[in-house]
Parts: structure tokens; sequence; C-alpha cells
């Protein structure tokens, strides 16, 4: 009988060898408890004729894994700002750190060409097209731009050629609608054709509040955004394109003997700011595109639907105040590090590290970096093989009741399998727990 039974013990241990799967799913009920993660506990559970963009200076008065905000117990709650939506973003996390009305659909006036510049700079980085390039000016371009008459516009001329850096600065700095026009005709071959590839863009971007139809803002039927989608648009502008982002920061452009000046009032008020783009027209009321820097934090601010050009300024200088004041942004963990180490089974080690593909940075109120709890979940058991990169787990960090983050956590290494009498020793055990 002992010996019948030594015999049936032995096929089930053999059977094991080739039956991992189903003895992992018995193992995981079993599984030990996570280890804390480093630094940190482990929490259980796991057209200027006054309409589009072209005469700002009337203040007529108009009729806030994507991030939510993370407004806490441990900050004020947000000041109030004068504008139908905006948001407030930290660039590093994407995170809202306050918002209003920020899904809801706008017409983006002016801050199109944000787009505008997005598309032309791909098409730059591509090879396609040079900032040498002389662009003809087509009758189009230049009727949109007001026919010569004064408006948003560079004062083009029809039929004559101007430098493609040029029509980037001008559409840029001057706001010129016939810059736009001008541009996506020479990127695309039509306007249409460019508005393709713009929202191609938008999808890529995850901007899915919006679609465009033009170029460069002038109200059209089914032309619109959010407050949300404009702040990963800035985002990606800073981030993809930083060559042509510094010239959002230019306060005048001057091209044909003729000088303007950027609209964006925060570059002449606040040093920290660095762009990025306005835009007015009846329907969309005073909007504005901002961005910030102080020390090593970069916010963001989309204020949609103002009251006028010293509403949609003094909007974005406040949410800048409040953002750097009671938030900071801060690494976490460092990519590739060891996040958790695990047991591995019949690996020829047996343990291996978990760790993120990227550095993880979060936004949260200033001095509460004590009161992060990091939760670590992890598909036990770990059976060897096991690929470097593959995802075994989930990190989530939180404060208070808010998820700040989640990612998967990957193996940092690869782990070959042992050889056969360490495969068996490992099969017994998981069998026996």
């Amino acid at each position: 009988m002992m010996k019948k039974s030594f015999i049936f013990m032995m096929l089930v241990v053999f059977m094991g060898l080739w039956t991992a799967p189903a003895l992992a799913e018995k193992a995981v009920r079993r599984a030990e408890k996570p280890a804390p993660a480093a630094g940190g506990q482990v929490e259980k559970g796991g057209t200027g004729r006054k309409t589009a963009d072209k005469n700002e200076s009337a203040e007529t008065a108009p009729p806030a894994p994507a991030a939510r905000p993370v407004t806490l117990g441990f900050v004020p709650a947000p000041p109030a700002v004068n504008a139908r939506s905006w948001i407030l973003l930290d660039y590093t996390t994407g995170q809202a750190l306050a918002e209003d009305n920020a899904d809801e659909r706008r017409e983006p006036a002016s801050l199109t060409k944000m787009m505008t510049i997005y598309t032309v700079s791909q098409a730059l980085k591509e090879g396609r097209i040079k900032l040498t390039d002389q662009v003809p000016i087509s009758e189009k371009a230049w009727r949109t731009g007001g026919g010569g008459v004064e408006s948003s516009s560079m004062f083009l001329k029809v039929g004559s050629r101007v430098l493609l850096e040029d029509l980037m600065k001008g559409d840029i700095v001057q706001s010129g609608n016939d810059a736009s026009v001008a541009l996506a005709e020479y990127v695309a071959g039509s306007e249409d054709a460019f508005a393709d590839l713009m929202n191609q863009n938008a999808a890529r971007l995850g901007m899915t509040g919006t679609h465009f139809v033009n170029s460069h803002g002038l109200p059209a039927p089914d032309h619109y955004t959010t407050a949300r989608d404009l702040g990963k648009l800035a985002a990606a502008l800073i981030r993809d394109f930083p060559d042509v982002y510094k010239w959002f920061s230019i306060r005048e452009f001057t091209w044909n003997n003729i000088r303007q000046q950027n609209r964006n009032k925060l570059l002449w008020r606040d040093g920290t700011v660095d762009g990025i783009k306005t835009g007015f027209h009846s329907a969309a009321g005073y909007c504005l595109a901002a961005s910030a820097v102080r020390g090593d934090m970069r916010l963001i601010a989309i204020i949609l639907g103002s009251a006028g050009e010293n509403a949609r300024a003094d909007a974005a200088e406040t949410l800048f105040g409040y953002g750097f004041r009671f938030f900071e942004t801060r690494k976490i963990y460092a990519a590739r590090q060891p996040v958790q180490q695990e047991r591995v089974w019949k690996g020829a080690v047996e343990g291996v590290g978990l760790g993120l593909a990227q550095d993880l940075y979060v936004s949260m109120p200033r001095g509460q970096e004590n009161k992060l709890k990091r939760n670590v979940e992890v598909q036990r058991p770990l059976l060897a093989p096991l690929l470097g990169g593959e995802t075994r787990g989930t990190l989530t960090v939180q404060i208070g009741d808010k998820t700040l983050a989640q990612r998967p956590l990957i193996v940092l290494q690869p782990v070959a399998p042992a050889g056969w009498t360490g495969r068996l020793v490992d099969t017994v055990k998981l069998w026996l727990q």
C-alpha cells in the first residue's frame, strides 16, 4: 500500500512539471502577502472683422491613463475664475489640479493655431518641408487674412512667396489667419486635407472632445474642442517640439516692416510665463492657453470664454498662483528600479525585481509626501521563464481616497527556467502550499 501511494505521489509531481498553469492558479489563492513597496507602505486592495480673433481690444462680456483634479482636503478650494470653462494642469504628470466645465465643447477661436503649428512642426520633423522653404500665398490665404484690411493678419500679398519660418512666427505671434491658410495649403495641398491631419493628431493625442474643420479658428460648424483637450495639446507642443515652442514666448514680430505685438499679456506681466496662445471671436469669447515654469514645476492653464483680454490674463495668473503655492510635483520612483522584490518559482534565480518602465511623478499638495500610500498588486506565482519587460503587477499611488497614479509593474530582468531538479522541487513546494 505504501509503495502504491509513493508511485501515485510521484506521478502527480511529474505531471506538475507540465501542468504549471493549473498549479499556479491554486497557488495564487495561497500566495504570500505582498511585501512593502520601496519608500512606502502597502495598503490592502490593491476675421478681424470683429468676429474672429482679429480685434481683441474690446472687453465685450460673452453670454476645467484623462487625469482628474487632485483637489483635496489639504488645500483650499480653487479660486473663482471668470470663464465659461477652464483647467489647470501639471505638465509633468498630466494631472488636473483644478477645473470647471473642462469637458464642455467650446469654440477654440485662434487656439486652433496651436494644432496648426503642431501639425506643421510634425511635417518639419519628418523632413517633408523645411524652414527655409518659400511658401506661395494663395488668394484664399489673402482673403482669410482680411484681404488686406485691418484684421488678425500678417498682411500677406496674394501671389507672393514667404519664408516658412516667417509664416510660423506670424501665425504664433501675430495670429495671422492668412499665415494659417498658407501653411495648411503648403503642407497638405488644401486646407481641408490639412484639417484631416489636424484631426488625426488630435486622435493620437487623446483629444476625444475635439474636431477641426479649418486651420485658423474662425467660426465654423463642427469646429470645437474642450479645455482638457487643449491642455493635452499644449503639453504635446512643449514636449514634442521644444525648438518651435520657444517661439510662443516672442513678444513682438516684424514682417514686411509691420511690427505686431503678441496679445498674451502674461508675457509682460510674469517672467515665468513662456507661452502660449490667445484667441477671440464673439461666439468663443476671450480664450488663452498659457504655461509657466517655476523651479522644477511647469503648469498649463486653459481659459475659454472669458470676458476680455485682461480677464483671461487675470484668470490664468490667478490659477498659476494657486497651483504653484499649494501643489508640488514629486518623483516617486525611478524607471527600471525595483519597486518590489518577488519570489520566482522554477527559475534559475529565486527572486526578481518588479519596477516601472518610466519615471513616476505625481502632483500632490505641498508637504504631504508622508501621506502617500502605495499599493502593490502582483500576479502570483511568478513562474519561470520570465521575459524582461512583461507586465506582472500594478502599482497604485494614493493620497487620502484619491488615486494620483496607477502604473503597470514590469519584470526588470529576464529569468531563465531552472534545471530539471529545481523545477521538480518548486513543483512540490507549490503543490504543498
